[in-house]
Order: C-alpha cells, then sequence, then structure tokens
C-alpha cells in the first residue's frame, strides 16, 4: 500500500522550529539519514551484512568471556536462547550451569574430553563396523567416537537438509552439538562448497533465530536486516526507505494491532464479502442449488437449468401463475431463521462497507496528499521570487508531514474500529452496554481528529502563492495551529486505545505500535568501528587471563580505531572487531541460502 510511502521520519525539532529553513532544504533533507536524530540516539539498527558479522560475534563474545566458552559452545547457547544475551545470564543465575548446558545441547565439558590422548590402536566404529586407526576416527565433546568417513557423511545430510546450525551428534539419544570446526574441516576435504553454504546459515541465524532482529521486508530485498533494541511491537524504517511493522513484517498498520490487521487485510482481499452479497441479493436453485437473483417483479423465477420456484420461500414449483398467487402452491408461513440468516448477512455488509469505504477515502486522500510536496515547491519558489518581507515557509513542510502522519492514523482507526466494536475478537470480552459506551467515546475522538485533519488539509492546498501577505500569514497561523491540535488528538486516541479499550482486556494479545510524534523511527546503521583504547584494555586483560581459550577471542592489535560511542552502536565500550575465523569474505545477504 502508498500509504507510508511518503511518510517522513523528520523529527519533531525539524516540525516546530523557528521557521528558518527554506521548504526546498526540507524537502531535499526529507530522506537524509540525519533527519531523525533523538537525544540518546536511535533505539533501531540497520544491520548491513558488513555489521552482521560484527554483530554476532560482540554476542558471542559476551557469553564466551562470561562462561570461558569455545566459539562454538556459546552459540549453541545463543541460538537455543534465540540470542537473547540476557535470558542465558538469567537462566545462568537461576538454574546454574549445569541446568544451562544441558537445556541447550551441551555436554559439560571435561578436561580430558577437551584434549583426547592420542592413541595408536585400532577400534571399531559403531556406525559402518569398520576397524579402523585412531588417526581416522574423531571424537566430540560428548565423548562418542566415529570415524571420519561417517561423520562427513553425517554432516553433509543434515547441512542439505537446512540443520546447520544444531548438528547433533551421531550417536543414539545423545543430543550434544557438534563442533563447528570439526565440521568444517571434514566437510571441506569433500564439498569446499557445503562448507561455505554451512557458514552462511550458522551466520544468518543472528538474523532468523533472533526475536529482536528481523530482515527488511523489501521488495526487492534490501539485503538489510533491523535489529530493535527494547520492544518488539513497533514501527521502524529501514534505510532502504521501507517503513513496516516489526512484530509481523506487514506494512505499518498502527493503531491497528497485527491480529486485527491480518484479518483486515484477508477480508478486503478473499471474497467473504461477495458471499455476502449473494447472501442477501441471490436465492438457491432448489434443483442445481445455484445463486439466481431476481431481475422482475413477479416472485415466480425460473433458473437457466429449468427449475421454476417461488422467490419468498425458495421452494420448487411449477410454471402456472397468476400476479396474486403460484398454481398449487402456498408460502404464507413465516420462516423466523431463514429470514434473521438473511437480515444478519445484510447487517454484516452494510456494517463492513462503512468501515471499508471511510479507510479507503482517507487512504484515497493520502495518495492524493502525497503529490502536495512538488506543487507547494513550486509556490514557494514563486514566493520567494516575490518582493516579499515573508522569506520563510517551513511551516507549510511541517504542515504537510503532520497531514501524512495524521491521515495515516485516521485511516488504520477504522479496520480497528471494525474488529474492536464488532462481534469477531471481543465478544466475550464486554457486555454490550460497555461496548457503547467505549464506541461512543473512541468515535468521538475519531470523529475529531477527522475533522481537523480536513481543516489542515484545506489550508495545505490553499493557493497562497497568489494570496496577499497578510492572508499567507493567516493561512501560516492556521497551519500551525491546526499542527499541533491533530498531534494532540492523535495522541489522546492512541491513549484511549492503548488504556481505555485494549488495556482493559482480559487478554491482552493485542499489541499495538506506540504513536510518535516524530513519525516512524528510521534505524540508524550498525557502527562497526570500535575504540583503540577499549581494544588495547581488553587485549591486556585477556594476556593475563589464564582462563580464556582460543575460541574466537584473540584480538587484533592493528585495528584501527573508530569514533563511534557505544550508544552509538548499540554495544558496550569494550566491543571488538574480528576477523572471520575461517578466512573467508562476506556472503552475499541479497540472495537466499541454498537448503
Amino acid at each position: 500500500m502508498e500509504v507510508e510511502d511518503c511518510m517522513s521520519s523528520g523529527g519533531e525539532e525539524d516540525y516546530y522550529c523557528s521557521d528558518r529553513d527554506s521548504l526546498d532544504d526540507a524537502l531535499e533533507n526529507e530522506d537524509s539519514d540525519s533527519q531523525w536524530a533523538p537525544p540518546k540516539g536511535s533505539s533501531s539498527k540497520v544491520i548491513t551484512k558488513e555489521s552482521l558479522l560484527a554483530a554476532q560475534r560482540e554476542d558471542l563474545r559476551r557469553v564466551m568471556e562470561l562462561l570461558s566458552l569455545r566459539e562454538h559452545h556459546a552459540r549453541t547457547l545463543l541460538i537455543h536462547y534465540r540470542w537473547d544475551v540476557e535470558k542465558i545470564f538469567a537462566v545462568l543465575v537461576e538454574k546454574g550451569k549445569d541446568r544451562l548446558f544441558k537445556e541447550a545441547g551441551l555436554p559439560m565439558l571435561h578436561s580430558h574430553d577437551l584434549d583426547p590422548s592420542v592413541s595408536t590402536c585400532t577400534t571399531m566404529c559403531d556406525i559402518c563396523m569398520e576397524d579402523l586407526p585412531s588417526s581416522e576416527q574423531t571424537k566430540m565433546d560428548c565423548g562418542h567416537c566415529f570415524c571420519n568417513n561417517c561423520w562427513t557423511e553425517h554432516f553433509i545430510v543434515k547441512i542439505n537438509e537446512g540443520q546447520s546450525k544444531r548438528i547433533r551428534c551421531m550417536a543414539h539419544k545423545c543430543y550434544a552439538i557438534c563442533d563447528e570446526s570439526i565440521i568444517r574441516n571434514l566437510v571441506g576435504k569433500r564439498h569446499p562448497d557445503l562448507v561455505e553454504k554451512f557458514d552462511r546459515f550458522l551466520l544468518e541465524s543472528y538474523i532468523e533465530d533472533n526475536k529482536m532482529v528481523k530482515w527488511c521486508p523489501s521488495t526487492p530485498h534490501c539485503g538489510n536486516a533491523i535489529r530493535v533494541e527494547e520492544d518488539e511491537f513497533c514501527e521502524v524504517e529501514c534505510s532502504c526507505g521501507n517503513q513496516f511493522c516489526f512484530s509481523c513484517l506487514c506494512e505499518a498498520h498502527s493503531p491497528c494491532s497485527c491480529a486485527m490487521w491480518a484479518l483486515w487485510t484477508k477480508k478486503c482481499k478473499d471474497e467473504s464479502e461477495t458471499v455476502n452479497w449473494i447472501t442477501v441479493h441471490t436465492k438457491p436453485c432448489p434443483k442445481c442449488h445455484k445463486p439466481v437473483e431476481k431481475n422482475g417483479g413477479c416472485n415466480l423465477v425460473s433458473c437457466i437449468c429449468g427449475q421454476a420456484f417461488c422467490w419468498l420461500c425458495g421452494g420448487a414449483t411449477g410454471r402456472d401463475h397468476t400476479w396474486s398467487n403460484i398454481t398449487g402452491h402456498s408460502c404464507g408461513r413465516y420462516k423466523e431463521d431463514r429470514e434473521k440468516k438473511s437480515e444478519r448477512a445484510k447487517r454484516d455488509l452494510y456494517r463492513y462497507m462503512h468501515y471499508h469505504n471511510r479507510y479507503k477515502a482517507h487512504t484515497d486522500s493520502f495518495k492524493q496528499e502525497s503529490r502536495l510536496k512538488e506543487t507547494i515547491k513550486e509556490k514557494v519558489r514563486i514566493l520567494e521570487e516575490k518582493d516579499s518581507r515573508l522569506r520563510d515557509f517551513s511551516w507549510v513542510t511541517n504542515g504537510l508531514y503532520r497531514l501524512f502522519r495524521s491521515r495515516r492514523a485516521l485511516s488504520y482507526s477504522y479496520p480497528f474500529a471494525f474488529y474492536m466494536f464488532g462481534e469477531e475478537l471481543f465478544k466475550d470480552e464486554m457486555t454490550k452496554e460497555d461496548m457503547e459506551i467505549k464506541q461512543h467515546l473512541f468515535e468521538d475522538q475519531q470523529q475529531q481528529l477527522e475533522t481537523n485533519v480536513e481543516k489542515l488539509s484545506k489550508f495545505i492546498e490553499e493557493p497562497f502563492d497568489q494570496y496577499p501577505e497578510d492572508r499567507i500569514m493567516e493561512i501560516r497561523m492556521q497551519v500551525i495551529n491546526l499542527s499541533v491540535i491533530t498531534d494532540t488528538l492523535c495522541k489522546k486516541m492512541y491513549e484511549c486505545i492503548e488504556t481505555d479499550l485494549l488495556g482493559s482486556l482480559q487478554f491482552g494479545i493485542h499489541n499495538i505500535a506506540p504513536y510518535y510524534s516524530k513519525g516512524i523511527e528510521k534505524a540508524t546503521e550498525l557502527s562497526i568501528a570500535f575504540h583503540a583504547n577499549s581494544c588495547n584494555n581488553d587485549k591486556r586483560q585477556k594476556l593475563h587471563d589464564p582462563t580464556t581459550t582460543n575460541g574466537g577471542t584473540s584480538e587484533e592489535s592493528d585495528r584501527p580505531s573508530g569514533s563511534g560511542s557505544s550508544e552509538e552502536s548499540g554495544f558496550s565500550a569494550q566491543k571488538r572487531a574480528r576477523k572471520d575465523g575461517h578466512g573467508r569474505g562476506m556472503f552475499d545477504l541479497n540472495l537466499p541460502a541454498d537448503v
């Protein structure tokens, strides 16, 4: 849908400022990365293919340092707990390390498991039943040992099945996860291309198994992912310009909940309303059961199959009739169930049409108003060429963007009202009296917002380039005042929805993205630059830490320092950049993984 295409992500200070910036500059900077700049930094980050590995490595490092684990063990924990580092810390404190490892399929690590003694004897592989020297066998952390050929075949099958992220041991009832370095070594000797596929799955698990990170649903795919820091029920804008609901990956649809929006889009696309129309305006033939529409005044109708029947009761009849009766047929008895069903279908259809027509009207108005940017830009250019004391027209841009956002909220408020006050979702949550009271409360606020949005639209579309300066000043004050009023009314409507309507429900399964005066937040790109001092301090700490293993925690002294702060990057100040331990380049995330 085109409703969000023209939504700007500019800050509130951009809209109600001192009117010093020109409209031309404001329009040119509409899509700039620096326009949405909250004081504490953006709460959502864009993860590109360049920063994906760095983001994954940071979480790996935190778990590796806390539990003194190797990289593949830390990755196993993170995948099991959906890359929620805080949850891993909480389970560790609550249940202990043994329970933490067991639930994730991680064996308890002992010194004899990690450093098995080299043996020259010949042993039998329990899979292929062949006697082979120890040099041709591999032992996993869980203690099970099989020949390299059986391990390799097992790994190849699992990778091709798309199970690269958690390849388990072959032993019966053993749920331990295999060492990824061993997998690379054995598979790489026979199928080097599968190793790249294996590494790609591991890399993308940071997005696909992480509830706080999701791919941007743009079409064609921009290759970016979005990570949110706090609430997953939010709306974000990718650096590619696509705005979407982070929870369901559909278009931004607040104040509709994701469940409501899914039902609404399905209702608008399928044939449910066509069926309602057929129920209201046609009756089935008693012979072939096809719907028949009455196109005349006589109550004797005939189907294309040749069957004649009575329009009043639907019963089959002969063709002999007069204007007053049908020969051999009488249907004067009242049939309550049939009449109730017809009236119910008619009422549901009219109710749907009421909400859909208003939703469609505001959506169409938004599309028309989105074309005003170029028109207003031309009007301002004409005024600037005149010898006038008015040189600042940023109030037009502020009002236009406020119109976009208010129109968008108003448009999606109708699908919300359709389900909030209908019988499909909340019939058992509220009494009929309570529902009527809340419906009147909501509709009063909705109508106030609608009235002021239309007023704002009227003043924005005025041909002010043809007006004298006094009239332009009047329009300016009207636009500024209406911009503030519509913003306030939007806030009140969202507050009503969150507190009085959805907040009072017994089962809180309907969550909506919060309203921001600044519009949908534009995610900032995740910084992959790091402080040199932090890296050097961490390196010195590692040199004196005998518990640290080599599982991917080595530092690089020649890493260049960056200027990004911990707030800008979204990570702690001790974050370090590390190379891919496999010596491979970055994958092209614009292409889907082969399964």
